[in-house]
């Protein structure tokens, strides 16, 4: 019966079996260790920003240490499982369903073997379950749908969700009290108590501004010098807001300001309507004008230096001709 199992692949290779597992319960052990040492090192780490005020830093860097220490969890919780496979491989190879007792510790290894990188032999053991039971009972326990009995600890731990802002808050005291580093937490609580703000309608501070520059034109008053406009940057006074050609020359309806017609002041709140939407254009046309005249002026400069240079090499040469 045996020989007919393993021709039809569904028979559990005992021996394989158990070496697959040995080389997972040693390698776990091993990288046990070294993430141990690795953890020691990143919670000291952390202390230190504590200590030196990098809190930024500190709540970046412990959603790290949050992370191998989850991994470090189950990992513990696998290695068990691995003995607890292995002591009962004989009673896999006689029975043809998987035992119940054996169930959870079998369908954990399902669940974590193809998210524990690091693990390969953990992938043989799955495809020795997979030859044994069918793809089915690898695609349940993969797929964690009902009555699979995978252990919720390790399905929490091997999670990829972030952790949430209480529990990095708390192993932040914690190692902060660990290596005795005296650490006021209530900047940290603050920023992390803060809700994400909705980036896809823009930040919600540009619209105040905005209505506070078209205030002035709702009430139908054209801009006087006893009713000037009031800029962005704050400016009282219309020049602020004219056109580059009103640096020189009056605006056109500037010579009836006394004395406005009905007309005259709907042309009036026209012409300022269009010069309050572009308040932008005149500052960058004014920053343009100071920029030309700051080059205009460099390059007078550097002829001056090279005339002088000039004037300077032209002497030096007669005075070497008259010795």
């Amino acid at each position: 019966m045996s020989m007919l199992n393993q021709l039809f692949n569904r028979g559990l290779q005992g021996s394989k079996c158990k070496t697959c597992l040995t080389l997972a319960i040693s390698r776990i052990k091993l990288l046990q260790n070294k993430r141990d040492a690795q953890l020691r090192l990143m919670r000291k780490e952390i202390a230190q920003f504590l200590q030196t005020g990098q809190e930024a830093i500190a709540r970046i860097r412990v959603e790290h240490i949050i992370r191998e220490q989850n991994v470090w969890a189950a990992y513990e919780i696998l290695e068990l499982f691995c003995e607890f496979v292995y002591a009962r491989v004989p009673i896999l190879e006689s029975q043809k369903e998987c035992p119940s007792e054996l169930r959870e510790a079998v369908a954990s290894i399902i669940f974590a073997a193809p998210r524990c990188s690091d693990l390969p032999d953990l992938l043989h053991v799955r495809n020795l379950f997979a030859a044994k039971y069918g793809k089915e009972f690898i695609a349940a326990a993969s797929e964690l749908r009902p009555d699979t009995s995978v252990n919720r600890t390790i399905v929490e731990k091997l999670s990829v969700g972030a952790p949430s802002a209480e529990l990095k808050l708390n192993v932040l005291k914690e190692i902060a009290k660990e290596y005795n580093v005296e650490w006021d937490s209530s900047y940290t609580e603050a920023e992390l108590s803060k809700k994400p703000e909705d980036l896809l309608n823009g930040p919600k501070q540009i619209a105040a501004p905005v209505r506070a520059s078209l205030e002035p034109n709702t009430r139908g008053h054209p801009p006087t010098s006893e009713n000037p406009v009031t800029s962005p940057n704050g400016n009282r006074g219309a020049k602020s807001l004219d056109s580059p050609t009103s640096v020189t020359k009056a605006p056109l309806w500037s010579a009836n300001i006394d004395k406005p017609s009905h007309s005259d002041s709907t042309l009036a709140d026209a012409v300022d309507i269009k010069k309050d939407t572009r308040p932008e254009t005149s500052d960058v046309l004014e920053r343009a004008r100071s920029a030309i005249s700051a080059a205009e002026r460099a390059s007078a400069a550097a002829r001056l230096a090279a005339d002088l240079v000039n004037v300077k090499f032209s002497s030096s040469k007669l005075e070497e001709g008259k010795r």
